[in-house]
């Protein structure tokens, strides 16, 4: 399976900085001018018609442009990143208060975490959101299951080789499962989210199965030897209880000068029966999420098996 690693940044606040209700826009947006700031080298407004388009570290980890694949047409191929914000809720952060946030990091996201982390550092030196609040990196950590193993200190500059997670191709069996969503589910069906009453344990399933797999073919050249019409089948014999309900965001998009509803479900999840196939793309997707704009950190769930 595709190596993965969550990384928690640890900032301390150096002008007041307001946070929305879900800040991952905001985030992502700021990584994303200050990294072109950082990686282009010609300007072209454009970058499909930039000579350097496969080369350059900028489409390659903010925004992989769109090839062939067997499982879908692609406008755009999905990053090796997904922004993890603070916890949902507006609030402002004072001088000298924290802040932390994750990034998770697979294929050559892995071995970009250096640009990464200065695209970062200077695009929270510049300012973020309304009034451009700042913030000085105080660390970068990997997160373990023994806990947070430091990886970078800004005093020094230097990063400490690590290994990143190999999620298990091979589970213990389980055949109930219960996924809790901690930041809004959105699932779609004709280019409109599903609300809860309309999801389906295949829908989920398949969606965690689709985005596993693409993620380990395009970042990490493993793609997983799936039967997906064998998996929909089992899928659909899956059954399932929840307690989910809807989370509205409201996103505003600089770049197309428009606010774009973004809501999706919250709760817990479970689900029961044959499972054992989709253990290792479920327990991926601990760090991958599910379902639409995980780069913005939506979809992200942890998994308990029974």
């Amino acid at each position: 399976m595709l190596p993965l690693a969550r990384y928690r940044f640890h900032w301390r606040v150096s002008a007041p900085i307001h946070l929305p209700a879900y800040a991952g826009s905001m985030l992502r947006g700021a990584f994303g001018h200050a990294l072109r700031r950082l990686a282009c080298m010609t300007r072209q407004a454009d970058c499909a018609a930039c000579p350097l388009l496969h080369t350059c570290p900028y489409p390659g980890i903010f925004a992989p442009p769109p090839v062939e694949h067997s499982l879908q047409r692609f406008s755009q191929m999905p990053a090796p990143y997904v922004i993890e914000p603070p916890a949902w809720g507006e609030r402002t952060l004072e001088v000298g208060e924290t802040l932390d946030f994750c990034v998770v990091l697979c294929g050559r996201g892995l071995r970009e975490l250096p640009l990464v982390t200065l695209a970062l550092r200077q695009a929270l030196q510049a300012g973020v959101g309304p009034g451009d609040g700042r913030a000085e990196l105080v660390a970068v950590c990997l997160e373990t299951p023994e806990g947070e193993q430091l990886v970078h200190d800004p005093a020094d500059g230097q990063f400490t080789a690590h290994s990143p997670v190999v999620p298990a191709p091979g589970l213990a069996a389980a055949e109930r499962v219960t996924l809790s969503f901690v930041t809004p589910l959105r699932l779609q069906e004709n280019g409109r989210a599903l609300p809860p009453e309309r999801l389906t344990s295949r829908a989920l399933l398949m969606a965690a199965v689709r985005r596993a797999a693409l993620m380990a073919d395009v970042h990490g050249g493993c793609a997983p030897a799936w039967d997906f019409q064998h998996l929909g089948r089992l899928a659909m014999e899956v059954s399932d209880t929840r307690q989910l309900h809807w989370q509205d965001w409201i996103r505003r998009s600089a770049r197309q000068k428009r606010t774009m509803a973004l809501g999706g479900v919250c709760g817990e999840w479970t689900l029961q029966g044959e499972l054992g196939p989709f253990l290792p793309a479920l327990h991926a997707g601990q760090w991958l999420h599910v379902g639409k704009e995980t780069v913005f950190g939506m979809g992200q769930y942890r998994l308990a098996m029974a």
